[in-house]
């Protein structure tokens, strides 16, 4: 098992990529902290995870509020007695508008969600780590930390931010045993694309953007996710790497 005795924090762990990688880290041999806003959905995956022999605790956390980013941490400090890992991966698509018609509030939350609540995680992270013995943390950006997407600036500009902030950390505390590294999904197959099925020629123009002519699945992921917070992955740090099925090599 890859962090067989480590324990984890993921957030937006209630449902999609966050739910899988929580799963996957639980698989792996990890105490899971799961964060999300989402209560309900949050506490069913609790049970859930508990049911099949996981060692797992659930806290509601908005990341957007660096009070409850702090919270996350500390429920890991109180109830496992540290912090090996985390994934910093809750994030919403936002507003979808041209630049200019975009909204100042629409630009504000997404920025809030996908941008400062990464820099509010490690900023609660990371002194934990450091005071275990160090750690590893994983930061979920997006394709679209690397390229543009028409109509989704403030999306675009939060995940290039999340790819910029994780290599800086990573430069900061790279003598410190605390690894930071990003990760770039393309589009995956959760509940939220799900719902393009209904538009079939939506569907299928958005499945032909990926050279593999088809989307990922959340486990794909999250094995990715798990295995740069693992040992097999000490000597990599201030890295991005997508998983993407190919979009990003057109």
């Amino acid at each position: 098992m890859m962090v067989r005795g480590k324990v984890a924090l993921v957030t937006g762990a209630a449902s999609g990529i966050g739910k899988a990688i929580a799963e996957c880290f639980v698989r792996e041999g990890a105490a899971v902290v799961l964060s999300d806003l989402d209560a309900e959905h949050g506490e069913a995956t609790r049970e859930a995870m508990r049911a099949g022999g996981g060692d797992v605790v659930f806290v509601r956390s908005d990341v957007s509020n660096p009070a409850d980013s702090e919270k996350a941490v500390n429920t890991a400090i109180e109830k496992f007695g540290q912090l090996d890992c985390a994934c910093n991966n809750a994030g919403i698509g936002g507003e979808q508008n041209a630049t200019a018609d975009m909204s100042i509030d629409g630009w504000n939350r997404v920025i809030a969600i996908n941008l400062s609540g990464v820099f509010y995680g490690m900023k609660h992270q990371i002194p934990a780590m450091l005071k275990s013995g160090g750690g590893a943390i994983v930061n979920v950006a997006s394709i679209l930390g690397q390229v543009g997407f028409a109509n989704s600036s403030g999306y675009v500009a939060a995940k290039h931010g999340v790819v910029g902030l994780s290599k800086n950390a990573a430069l900061e505390y790279a003598t410190q045993n605390v690894r930071v590294n990003s990760i770039g999904p393309a589009f995956i197959h959760t509940p939220l694309i799900k719902s393009l099925e209904e538009n079939q020629r939506a569907y299928d123009a958005l499945v032909a953007l990926h050279p593999m002519g088809r989307l990922g699945k959340p486990e794909e992921v999250a094995e990715l996710v798990v295995w740069l917070c693992s040992s097999k992955a000490s000597f990599v740090t201030g890295a991005y790497y997508a998983v993407d099925g190919g979009y990003l090599a057109r």
